[in-house]
């Protein structure tokens, strides 16, 4: 894991590189030690319907959610949450200084008794690792 869901306003489609931002923050996920690659999933989903701020059209907006499985202590999980964010800042820096937005991230514990999970990517890759 981590689970890591993006957010944007409709807004910013032609003026941010939403699937780099994707690629960025699955490669920094997985740069981390505190994060199994194998585990690492991230998805943006586009809102088409939002007000922001004063509601001026210009106003954009990027809010990342990161999912993680309860245990980790605290002072690894905000320096992980710094590291994804720094990247995620340098990615869409262009972006930042040429209009108004507003760049958020949240990074939360999922209690593992009420989640259950199956994944055959681990699986996959190490074969693939093995035989490539």
């Amino acid at each position: 894991m981590p689970h890591i869901s993006v957010e944007y306003s409709s807004n910013l489609e032609d003026r941010a590189d939403i699937p780099g931002l994707c690629e960025v923050l699955r490669r920094t996920a997985a740069a981390l030690e505190v994060f199994p690659e194998t585990g690492v999933r991230v998805r943006a989903f586009r809102a088409d319907h939002y007000a922001i701020a004063d509601g001026d059209p210009e106003n954009g907006f990027v809010d990342i959610s990161v999912r993680l499985r309860e245990g980790r202590a605290q002072d690894v999980k905000e320096a992980a949450t710094a590291a994804l964010f720094d990247a995620v800042k340098t990615h869409l820096a262009a972006l930042i200084a040429a209009r108004p937005v507003m760049v958020s991230m949240e990074m939360r514990d999922i209690d593992a008794r009420l989640a259950p999970k199956l994944n055959t990517v681990t699986a996959y890759i190490e074969g693939k690792r093995a035989h490539g």
